[in-house]
């Protein structure tokens, strides 16, 4: 008989394990990175400025998440009330070479992404005579290296803090059990340093359950996902092309395998902000053969922290929840209200793909669609649920 075909090994997720999980728009000066944020929050809280360290302190703001299932739940039941996702996005203070060292805002502009869940790491590929690069001159594959190199090199600092502080407590020596286990996180802590100082990110090696129990409280720079966003001219942005972005392309696959690759035009989401409406933005896309990259640039980050959504509806209310993919019903009604996970009896559920397909939750339920479930149910992303729990204990 030939061998069994061994399952692929289920990479362990590095993070915080919230639903609540914030992104951070992260670059170096004067790339685009607060004008990106005003487009995509669409509001002015950011200070874009052309002079480095425009941004001191993280602006934060909620983004609606794009989602037809929810727009057309909406549609179905007009509610008195419409609540859709959200990602938080904070708008960090531009890097420089040197931050690690506390160069620039250095300590204060690190601290700021070690707040974070994800990195939108944004990258100029634009050519403007009026608007100044902190190195001189545009070569994004530099302001890549610089970049990572300054993370990199700050969790270095971070993780020989922690192994220090070990030593300290495993030089007592012993055989309790508290000991072993100091001595297991000490081994693991002088792997991730070796991981590191070979000049690879944190985020890319498969590391097993003890071991991403030790990395997460490090709340590593290089343990965070990262959406790369190549700031085009927007010209380049329409005609899809840029001399640069081959060689972005052959970057990331060297040393950041597998993060997505955005391109978009700041400028152009900028102006396309500052219409009316959506069917303004719409009329002007169709008019260039364009259309604006932001909603890819939300959805790509939720993917990326492993968030999923399920619903709750009816006539006074569709609300669409974020949680983490993979989490139970009791974890999930929890979110609806902390109550809830505590007081968990069963959950009615359906997915939103049989209601559309059928219509309406009369033929939902005709076509014995409708389950019930218990405490061991792993939601699906599009879970339309009802919750039944029992009364608090006051």
């Amino acid at each position: 008989m030939p061998p069994k075909k061994q399952a692929e090994e289920k990479k362990i997720l590095l993070g915080r394990p919230g639903n609540s999980l914030k992104s951070g728009i992260v670059g170096l000066a004067n790339v685009g990175k607060s004008t990106l944020f005003q487009a995509i929050t669409k509001c002015s809280l950011g200070n874009p400025a052309n002079f480095p360290y425009a941004t001191i302190d993280p602006e934060e703001a909620r983004v609606i998440v794009p989602d037809a299932r929810y727009d057309w739940l909406c549609e179905q039941y007009k509610p008195k009330s419409r609540v859709p996702a959200n990602l938080t996005v904070y708008d960090i203070a531009g890097l420089t070479r040197g931050s690690s060292t506390g160069a620039g805002l250095g300590n204060a502009f690190l601290s700021h992404i070690r707040a974070v869940d994800a990195i939108f790491q944004v990258v100029r590929c634009f050519d403007d005579a009026e608007i100044i690069h902190i190195e001189g001159d545009v070569d994004p594959i530099r302001d890549l290296d610089i970049i990572s190199e300054e993370l990199r090199i700050k969790d270095i600092e971070f993780v020989e803090k922690a192994l220090e502080n070990l030593k300290k407590q495993t030089r007592r020596g012993g055989q309790s059990l508290e000991m072993k286990k100091l001595k297991e996180e000490e081994a693991t802590v002088e792997r991730i340093l070796e991981w590191l100082q070979s000049g690879k990110d944190v985020r890319k090696e498969h590391w097993g359950p003890k071991e991403v129990e030790v990395i997460n409280p490090l709340l590593l720079l290089t343990a965070k996902p990262v959406v790369y966003l190549v700031n085009l001219s927007e010209k380049d942005y329409i005609r899809q092309k840029n001399k640069h972005l081959p060689k972005i392309a052959e970057w990331v696959k060297e040393h950041a395998t597998g993060d997505p690759i955005i391109p978009l035009s700041i400028c152009f989401e900028e102006r396309l902000s500052r219409f009316e409406n959506d069917a303004e933005v719409e009329e002007e896309c169709k008019k260039l053969g364009t259309k604006s990259a932001l909603p890819k640039i939300i959805t790509t980050m939720r993917t990326v922290l492993n968030l999923g959504s399920f619903f709750t509806t009816g006539t006074d209310e569709v609300r669409q929840w974020t949680i983490r993919n993979g989490t139970k019903a009791p974890q999930a009604a929890g979110v609806i209200h902390g109550d809830f996970e505590k007081t968990f009896i069963q959950c009615i559920v359906y997915n939103f793909n049989a209601l559309k397909e059928l219509g309406d939750e009369a033929e939902v339920k005709a076509k014995g669609k409708v389950m019930t479930k218990g405490k061991d149910y792993v939601v699906e992303d599009g879970d339309i649920i009802l919750i039944k729990a029992g009364a608090a204990k006051s």
